[in-house]
C-alpha cells in the first residue's frame, strides 16, 4: 500500500513537471545542440548545409575581423566600465539622502531604463551629430572645436558609451542603492566616534561594504559588455570603418545580411565561451577584493 502511494506520488511530480521538461527540451536544450551542431557546417538557408567540422572555427580564430572586433569590444569595456560604476554609485548616493522628493528623483533616473533602445539611439545619434547636434554646439559655445562622434574612427565608440551609460545608470543606480541601504549603520557611528571624515567614511566603510554589490554589477555590465548590439546596429552599423564592430553585430550580420548562417552560429558558441570565461576567472579572483561581512 505504501510503494502505491510513493509510486503514484511520483507519477503525480512527473506529470506536473512534463510541461516544463518539454518547454525546456523543446525551446532551449534542443535549440541549443542542433546550434552546435550547425555551427560545423557551411549553410547559406538557399542550398542544404555541407558538413565541414571545425573549419568555421578556424576561420574565425585566424581572422583579421575577429580580433578587431575583440579590440574594439575590450575598448568598450575600458571606457564604460569605470565611468558607469562611477556614475551609477553616484547616483546611489544622491538618492539615499532623504527628502521630500527622493521618489521623484528615482522615477526621474529610472526614465532611460524605460526608454527602448531604438528611441534612445535615435536620440543620441541627434545629440552627437557634428553638424547640428547640441553637445557640439555647448561645446562650440565654450571656444572648443566638437569631434565627429559617431563619423569619426576615434570618437565613434566613446560616443556609444555615452549612450550606453545614460541609458545603465538608472538600473545599476539603484542596485546600488539597494545594497547602501543595507549597510549597517553602526559602521559609520564607529567611525564618527574615531573621528573619521566623510571621505575616509566612504573609502573604509562604504566601499568595502559595497562591494558585493559591485562585484554583482560588474559581472553583469560585463556581460552585457560582450553582447552589445542595439546602440551599435542604430547608431553606427559597425562603423566608421569597423571601428565599432562588435560579436553580435557580426552575428547578426552574417546570419541574416551574409546568409552565413554556420559562420554566424560559430560565432555565437564563440562568444558564449569567451563569456564563460570571463565570468569562470571572476569567480574565481572575487574574493581577494569582496567582502561579505
Amino acid at each position: 500500500m505504501s510503494l502505491n502511494r510513493k509510486a503514484k506520488k511520483r507519477i503525480t511530480i512527473v506529470l506536473f513537471l512534463l510541461p516544463s521538461i518539454g518547454g525546456f527540451v523543446f525551446f532551449q536544450a534542443f535549440p541549443i545542440g542542433y546550434s552546435f551542431i550547425l555551427s560545423l557546417t557551411d549553410w547559406d538557408v538557399l542550398r542544404k548545409a555541407s558538413f565541414i567540422g571545425l573549419e568555421n572555427y578556424r576561420n574565425i580564430l585566424s581572422s583579421e575581423e575577429f580580433w578587431r572586433v575583440i579590440r574594439n569590444t575590450l575598448y568598450f569595456m575600458v571606457l564604460y566600465l569605470p565611468l558607469m560604476l562611477a556614475v551609477s554609485v553616484c547616483i546611489a548616493l544622491l538618492l539615499n539622502v532623504k527628502t521630500r522628493f527622493t521618489g521623484v528623483f528615482r522615477t526621474i533616473f529610472f526614465v532611460p531604463v524605460l526608454t527602448s533602445w531604438v528611441a534612445a539611439a535615435m536620440i543620441w545619434r541627434w545629440l552627437l551629430s557634428p553638424y547640428y547636434g547640441p553637445i557640439n554646439a555647448v561645446l562650440g559655445f565654450a571656444g572648443l572645436q566638437g569631434p565627429g562622434w559617431l563619423y569619426d574612427t576615434v570618437w565613434a565608440m566613446p560616443g556609444i558609451v555615452l549612450a550606453s551609460v545614460w541609458k545603465d545608470m538608472g538600473f545599476y543606480g539603484l542596485i546600488f542603492l539597494a545594497g547602501l541601504q543595507t549597510i549597517n549603520i553602526g559602521y559609520y557611528e564607529a567611525a564618527e566616534i574615531d573621528g573619521a571624515s566623510r571621505w575616509q567614511k566612504f573609502r573604509k566603510v562604504t566601499l568595502p561594504m559595497l562591494s558585493p554589490t559591485m562585484f554583482f554589477v560588474m559581472i553583469i555590465s560585463i556581460i552585457n559588455s560582450f553582447q552589445l548590439f542595439p546602440q551599435v546596429i542604430i547608431m553606427t552599423q559597425g562603423g566608421p570603418h569597423g571601428s565599432t564592430q562588435v560579436m553580435v553585430e557580426r552575428i547578426y550580420n552574417y546570419a541574416f545580411t551574409y546568409y552565413k548562417m554556420g559562420y554566424a552560429t560559430a560565432l555565437s558558441w564563440v562568444l558564449f565561451a569567451i563569456i564563460f570565461v570571463v565570468t569562470f576567472f571572476q569567480l574565481r579572483v572575487h574574493k581577494r577584493w569582496v567582502h561579505y561581512d
